[in-house]
């Protein structure tokens, strides 16, 4: 019933994948339902895409044949009818497709108690140790999801690889759930578990990485481009100075031909040192000028 309930009411979006040429990848590449794209060969591209998503033409619109949704929305509807007994009961907090659950511990997917009247105890648990866990684990594990206990599980074929052999053997596994894989828990202000709240994953080889591929991508593109249009500018900046230069000093050779008067000879430049300090030109000595009043000779004094 389920699987035939599903059949009718499945899903537009499929997934498609596609071998073309490089026209039509760069069409299939642009648009927002682009799952990946790679190159094949030189000129064979491969494109994975999800169809029938949003609005789209009409010539784009491609349902499956097998599929009819008014016979999936009956059957929802009158299910909802029939339990709508049960979960508009103050007591009810969780229901299933085909069933009603009046009381019970639901720990993780796969990993679950139910108490009832006819059949017992039941109890649906994954993992080496489902045959260990009992009603008083659940209510244990519910108050403290982190507690863990080491238990002794019996292997009915266990392959030793050296020898080559299967046998049974005795391992120890850590007994307890790992509820945070799919969900993160939610705890209210006295550290009680409450609620659940999904996770925010990046899913880094599925549709998002392809997206950062490509916006990766644009922006290198983006990059040289504004690289070569800087180089390009730096190169007309230098050649427009180079030209204003020689135009100046065009200007300066024609005024100091006609007013050699306003333009006096230039000092002396600054000797360059091989060291590339400053050093000053070379200074001339000048001799002091001679005094005017010679040193008169002493005369002698009398005998």
């Amino acid at each position: 019933m389920n699987s035939l309930y599903g059949r009718f009411g499945i899903s537009p979006c499929s997934t498609i994948t596609e071998v073309c040429n490089r026209e039509r990848y760069d069409y299939l590449t642009q648009r927002d339902n682009l799952i990946f794209g790679d190159k094949l060969s030189e000129h064979y591209y491969i494109v994975s895409y999800v169809s029938n998503t949003g609005n789209v033409n009409d010539s784009d619109w491609n349902p499956p044949k097998i599929s009819a949704v008014q016979l999936s929305a009956a059957i929802t509807a009158c299910a909802r009818i029939h339990m709508y007994q049960y979960i508009s009961r103050s007591d009810c907090y969780y229901t299933d497709t085909d069933s009603a659950v009046l009381g019970s511990i639901f720990l993780a997917p796969k990993s679950y108690t139910l108490v009832t009247d006819d059949a017992g105890d039941i109890i649906k648990h994954k993992g080496p140790a489902k045959g260990l866990v009992n009603y008083e684990w659940f209510e244990s594990q519910y108050a403290d999801l982190s507690r863990t206990k080491q238990v002794t599980v019996e292997s009915n074929f266990r392959m030793d690889w050296h020898t080559l052999n299967i046998a049974k053997k005795d391992f120890q596994v850590s007994l307890g759930i790992n509820a945070a894989t799919k969900r993160d828990p939610v705890y209210d202000e006295n550290n009680v578990w409450v609620d659940t709240k999904p996770k925010d994953v990046i899913d880094f080889g599925g549709q998002e990485s392809s997206i950062l591929k490509l916006e990766l991508k644009i922006l290198h593109e983006k990059y040289a481009e504004l690289e070569e249009l800087s180089l390009m500018k730096q190169k007309e900046d230098a050649q427009r100075i180079a030209s204003l230069e020689s135009e100046i000093a065009k200007l300066r050779s024609e005024m100091k031909s006609k007013f050699p008067e306003r333009f006096p000879e230039e000092a002396h430049p600054v000797t360059e040192s091989p060291t590339g300090l400053e050093v000053p030109p070379p200074a001339y000595y000048i001799h002091p000028p001679k005094s005017k009043n010679p040193k008169a000779k002493k005369k002698k004094k009398p005998g």
